[in-house]
Formats: C-alpha cells, structure tokens, sequence
C-alpha cells in the first residue's frame, strides 16, 4: 500500500484506494475532461468531490496541491520513479495521463504535437472565452448595462468555433485520431450549447461540423460515465 499520508489533501479526503490516481474534482468543464481521460484509459482512480459551494477549494488541505485553488487536481501514488506524483492544470493533467497510459496521444512525433497544438487552442482559447461568455450570459455579469463585455465574448466565442468548424470539415476528430484535445475541448461544446444555453448568442445554429463532432464525443461510453464524476461523497 502506497502511503500518501505525507499529503495534507489526503486529511481531508482520505483515500479509499490509496494505490489509484486520487481525483481533486467537480464536473465543470475542466473537471469533465480529466475524468473522461481516466474512464477513458482504464487507469484505477479515486474521485473526491471539490465543492464550490462550501468553498472546499479554498481550504488548506486543497491549496497545499493546488495554489492556484482551481479543480482538477490530482495525485499519483504511483508517479515517476514510482513516487507519488501531485499534479495540477487540466492540460498538464491530460498530458500526463496519455504519456503514463499510453493513450490518447499518437506515438509518431508530427502526429502527437498536432494533437498537441489542439489541446493548447483549448487551453488558451476555448476556454478562457467561453468562461467569459458564461460569466457574462448566465451568471453576474448578465446584469452589467454596458452590453460591450458581453458581446465581446459572444463575439470571440463565434468566431473560435469557426475555427473549429473549419477544421471538422471531413474529419471525425480534430487530430489525426480520437486523443486528448478532443477531450479537452468538447466539454466546453457541451457546456456554452446546454448549460450556459448561449447557441443563439454564438452562432451555434450556423454550425454543422461542430455539433456532429460533440454528438460523437458525447456518445461514447467512457464520455458517457465520466460526465458523472465525481458524485456526491
């Protein structure tokens, strides 16, 4: 049995498999694509629940592995050199989680870095945005008067999701074969189209390469149990 004492996260959420991967998370969007990643791989894994509500991210326990207080955030018994790995930042996550399984990621150099690339237009578009148009459409920022915040996000979320259905155009997932960046950015699909409920706003209706490529995401089994994660401990 691996010994993550050492760890004040684990006080708070005691492992109850101390030798799987200890999941820090909530199924937000980011949450999503790392339990979508471990259904997906076959990793063992143990899932604790990171309430927003009761503000658990910001609890000492959550900051010592994470500072930056946002969800996912995991913790490998089993890391390199078989010590125990912490780890935060869904790419970061995602990255290690294809290197250590060997999926996700395509072996061939020009291959894995275009997958790559994908995942990084996530990191640093995608979501960023989208967030923003969440913010702005659904939550507080719905009642600012002044509509130029709002619809500068509108605005930029339209036009990545151009991008994107550009690059879908004949093809089944946005690299050479089903990987990480597919899993990074469909969450987000997922969450401006149903639960932000922003289609309109961002031209979701103009679009039919995108929604045919959620529409598979989505139907796969792996998907499918992932965006239940964690549950209520």
């Amino acid at each position: 049995m691996t010994d993550l004492s050492d760890f004040p996260i684990t006080r708070r959420w005691p492992p109850r498999n101390p030798d799987a991967i200890q999941l820090y998370s909530l199924a937000t969007p980011n949450g999503i694509k790392i339990s979508v990643a471990l259904e997906e791989t076959g990793l063992p894994y143990d899932a604790h629940l990171v309430s927003l509500e009761t503000r658990d991210q910001l609890s000492d326990e959550f900051l010592s592995l994470n500072p930056n207080n946002k969800i996912p955030a995991i913790l490998d018994p089993k890391g390199p050199g078989g010590k125990p790995m912490p780890l935060f930042e869904s790419g970061a996550i995602l990255m290690y989680l294809a290197d250590k399984s060997g999926q996700l990621l395509p072996t061939d150099p020009a291959a894995r870095w275009q997958a790559v690339q994908w995942l990084f237009f996530q990191m640093g578009g995608v979501g960023p945005m989208f967030g923003q148009v969440g913010y702005f459409h659904r939550y507080a920022g719905k009642d600012i008067e002044d509509p130029r915040p709002r619809q500068r996000y509108y605005d930029e979320a339209r036009r990545l999701l151009g991008v994107m259905e550009q690059r879908m155009e004949g093809r089944e997932w946005i690299a050479d074969s089903y990987s990480i960046a597919d899993i990074a950015i469909c969450p987000w699909l997922r969450t401006i189209r149903d639960f932000y409920q922003a289609g309109d706003q961002v031209g979701w209706g103009d679009l039919r390469n995108v929604p045919a490529w959620l529409d598979r995401f989505l139907a796969r089994p792996a998907v499918q149990r992932g965006l239940t994660v964690p549950s209520a401990d």
